[in-house]
């Protein structure tokens, strides 16, 4: 499709519409919006904006949609698939302003927010009322909560918790052409008519444009406990991950890390940690609940469990600060593996108790193409995030071979029951590998939607298609 270019008759009408001071065009300040933190993709917008109401986006769009403008929504730049980059140039819209909690309604046990709050500001705020929100990505101190919802973000809570998805309850969304509606109820139950509201949620900013989000919010646990155990081979830690659900457990989280992963926070972050020799895997399993005693005891079967597995040794977080050290390794270690190498990280998922073929097969992949692999992830959803290393592979190799062992990655994460995103999105980089999850029948039906929504097609254009 070919887009218009910004004249400077459409600039000024820009500038009309919120105001001079939250336009940007010079290359300095453009250049903080050209990037993500996919790789080191870098794209340019003609003009960046920072609406502050739904009406003034809602009169970009019919701006834009009359002169055939490309628009591309942007949160906290902390994605991960490219699906903020402006690949076509264009308007992009920035939701900072849209920094606001409406109300935490303790009542209900809702809140109502704006899409451009830092998601653990919200839910510290939420926690302060002993509340609790679950969805908790890697980048929650500076990730936003809109961020979230276009790409259906995850964390480590899911396999107790659920997704965001679990939690959005009606959306307030400015359309591409210009229309501002809500999606759905304050209500936890929804038939009436198609859920639009689910629709939305990781549709990666291609549909409309998020302006309130209502969340659901739970009583917080007043109690977890964290261990760290440790074994010998990926194969018997991804093993031990399913057998802990079948004992009748449900882990408030349950994150797999190879050695690799751990060795580089501890170059990175200078983390003084135990690191014995023949130790090669790790998983970090919390358990909460309000009763300790209830909560001891499921750790008994864990711990049973882990030793059908041959874990070599289990170690019980003692304090709350000890809780953080464990965690923050956890977390770190994406920041840890870009700052070591260069890389490229896929976000597979599977049913968890194929994580050991398939953890397997990366491996025996990574052999035949020539790359390295470090991974970790969400293991008690199945979600593996694999960071492929360039080491001694070539330019050339890397730059022409490396899609070939993508791809049979992602094949095999298909052939086991899996899908080729977790939590990260389709965006940019990935939609090349859209066919080998779905017919064309799927990518139709999906283009239909887009197009009903977006019939000018200028919202986030050259995404996930």
């Amino acid at each position: 499709m070919k887009f218009n270019k910004i004249t400077t008759n459409i600039l000024q009408q820009i500038r009309e519409i919120i105001g001079e001071v939250f336009v940007y065009t010079e290359i300095e300040a453009l250049e903080k919006y050209s990037h993500d933190e996919t790789e080191d993709l870098q794209y340019y917008p003609e003009v960046v904006a920072r609406p502050q109401t739904p009406e003034q986006i809602a009169r970009l769009f019919k701006l834009c949609s009359a002169h055939i403008i490309p628009v591309t929504p942007r949160g906290a730049g902390t994605g991960l698939s490219g699906g903020a980059l402006p690949v076509n140039g264009g308007l992009l819209i920035s939701m900072e302003n849209f920094n606001n909690i409406i109300e935490i309604d303790e009542r209900n046990l809702q809140a109502t927010v704006e899409p451009g709050v830092i998601t653990e500001v919200f839910m510290d705020a939420v926690q302060e009322k002993d509340l609790f929100y679950p969805v908790d990505p890697a980048s929650k101190g500076s990730c936003f909560i809109g961020g979230n919802v276009s790409n259906c973000s995850g964390g480590p809570r899911v396999v107790k918790y659920g997704t965001i998805r679990e939690y959005v309850l009606n959306l307030q969304v400015v359309l591409p052409t210009g229309e501002i509606i809500w999606t759905g109820a304050n209500t936890l139950k929804y038939a009436s008519g198609y859920n639009l509201t689910q629709l939305m949620i990781g549709s990666e900013g291609t549909l409309g444009i998020v302006t309130k989000i209502v969340v659901k919010l739970i009583p917080k646990p007043t109690q977890n406990v964290l261990m760290l155990a440790s074994f010998t081979t990926n194969e018997l830690a991804c093993s031990a991950v399913s057998a802990i659900f079948r004992a009748g457990i449900i882990p408030s989280a349950l994150e797999f890390m190879e050695r690799k992963g751990v060795e580089w926070v501890m170059q990175h972050d200078g983390l003084n940690f135990d690191l014995k020799d023949g130790i090669n895997a790790f998983l970090l399993i919390e358990l909460d609940g309000n009763n300790q005693d209830v909560i001891f005891t499921d750790c008994e079967k864990v711990n049973a469990v882990l030793e059908a597995f041959d874990c070599k040794n289990v170690l019980f977080a003692d304090s709350s600060t000890q809780k953080e050290e464990l965690w923050h390794m956890r977390r770190t270690m994406a920041v840890s593996v870009k700052s070591n190498s260069v890389y490229k990280e896929e976000d597979t998922v599977v049913p968890r108790a194929e994580l050991p073929a398939l953890i397997n097969g990366v491996k025996l992949i990574g052999s035949k193409y020539g790359f390295d692999s470090v991974c970790y992830g969400h293991a008690g959803d199945g979600n593996l995030h694999i960071n492929i290393i360039k080491a001694s592979m070539s330019d050339a190799d890397w730059n022409t071979k490396l899609k070939d062992g993508i791809r049979e990655i992602f094949e095999l994460t298909v052939s086991l029951g899996g899908t080729i995103s977790g939590e990260h999105g389709i965006g940019l980089v990935q939609k090349e590998f859209m066919d080998i999850k779905y017919p064309s029948i799927n990518l139709n039906l999906m283009r239909g939607i887009k197009a009903v929504f977006d019939p000018n097609g200028i919202l986030n254009p050259g995404k996930i298609f």
